[in-house]
């Protein structure tokens, strides 16, 4: 009956240190790591990399007006200078650094 409570404990444990290292990889995480060098900290696109490609801030109209399905689809497929992520990030990265971004603009 312990060895059972014990097993059951610590199954418990590392489902709850699963969904923890599952939070680290937020959008949050995947945007500084993929997207802060060319889009910016505060998503102004203010870094070098940014200016040289003309890159849009996150407070432009034309950004503002892009709803999240087109932002997903940009960062998915690319579009122009900016290099497409299908294959190199899941879905569920894209969209959590999508909304990420889309945050900076509130």
């Amino acid at each position: 009956m312990r060895k059972s409570i014990r097993s059951k404990v610590a199954l418990a444990a590392i489902f709850s240190l699963a969904s923890v290292v599952g939070f680290a990889q937020s959008g949050e995480a995947t945007y500084k790591a993929k997207c802060q060098m060319c889009h910016g900290a505060t998503g102004m696109a203010d870094t070098g990399a940014g200016k040289s490609m003309k890159v849009k801030p996150v407070t432009d109209p034309d950004v503002k007006k892009q709803s999240e399905a087109d932002m997903i689809k940009v960062t998915t497929d690319g579009a122009g200078k900016m290099p497409a992520y299908k294959g190199k990030l899941s879905d569920a990265e894209i969209k959590g650094a999508v909304d990420f971004f889309r945050g900076l603009g509130k």
